[in-house]
């Protein structure tokens, strides 16, 4: 059997509605590494923040930050910071507009204003965590892979032009990640493939969130979890049951890899 290489996305595709893993789960991971797979998680956590769950499935090879970096047998082979210029400009307009924002480096996060803390408590909520502490040196001090500005769709489109440098994805209605321009969880994995000597033909992703569809898109198979929304169904090349109804083993079996 061709070696592939198997990303998954962890919000709601690893972990169930109760950010759970389920059994089945746990088992395909489990095969697939026993059939000689590279199996690796892409999300848009940071390694911090997904650390629990690299743990807890024994995952070695990560894409975090949203691809802003990358890690093969827990070392790091692949970084993208954010831009230093055009990051300061639109912090200072989104307090100008008092709009909150965060800040990401590989082991920390801390939140640069307090404008509405409600606002920033239900979006990190929504994948177990909460609202960092307050430093507003943070981003001087630190390497910085990923920002959050916490805004609705208002705003949507609104900053791409006067930030060119800079990339605003969606991830929850009340916020959006601030990542580099042209980085993306499918552009580090396609170049980890490449660097690997694996096809993309031969790369599969797993995924449910607006953030994973362009690596479905871009992989030989893009899988959508059954709980994703209509758009991300619309790019993937197969749809699985849901997070919580056994999707990844399913689909697993299905392409005959476990």
């Amino acid at each position: 059997m061709k070696r592939k290489l198997i990303a998954f996305d962890i919000d709601g595709t690893l972990l169930n509605s109760q950010k759970e893993a389920l059994a089945s789960t746990k088992k395909a991971l489990e095969r697939l590494r026993n059939n000689g797979h590279l199996v690796m998680v892409a999300t848009g956590r940071s390694r911090f923040l997904a650390q629990p769950v690299l743990t807890e499935l024994n995952f070695h090879n990560y894409i975090v930050c949203n691809g802003s970096a990358a890690f093969l047998d827990h070392k790091q082979v692949y970084k993208h910071l954010l831009d230093q210029e055009q990051l300061t400009a639109f912090v200072a307009e989104m307090d100008q507009l008092k709009i909150d924002t965060a800040f990401i480096g590989m082991d920390a996060m801390r939140r640069h204003s307090d404008f509405d803390v409600a606002r920033m408590d239900e979006a990190m909520r929504s994948f177990g965590s909460h609202v960092p502490k307050q430093d507003v040196n943070f981003k001087n001090q630190q390497e910085i892979y990923q920002a959050l500005a916490y805004y609705d769709d208002t705003y949507e489109g609104f900053f791409d032009e006067k930030y060119p440098a800079l990339r605003f994805v969606r991830w929850h209605e009340k916020c959006v990640d601030v990542i580099p321009e042209n980085g993306s969880k499918a552009a580090t994995i396609i170049h980890l493939g490449e660097t690997l000597g694996i096809d993309r033909s031969d790369i599969i992703t797993f995924g449910d969130g607006q953030n994973d569809k362009e690596m479905l898109a871009a992989a030989g198979v893009g899988v959508a979890m059954g709980n994703a929304t209509a758009d991300v169904k619309d790019v993937a090349n197969f749809v699985t049951a849901s997070n919580d109804e056994d999707g990844i083993f399913h689909a697993l079996k299905e392409f005959a890899l476990i």
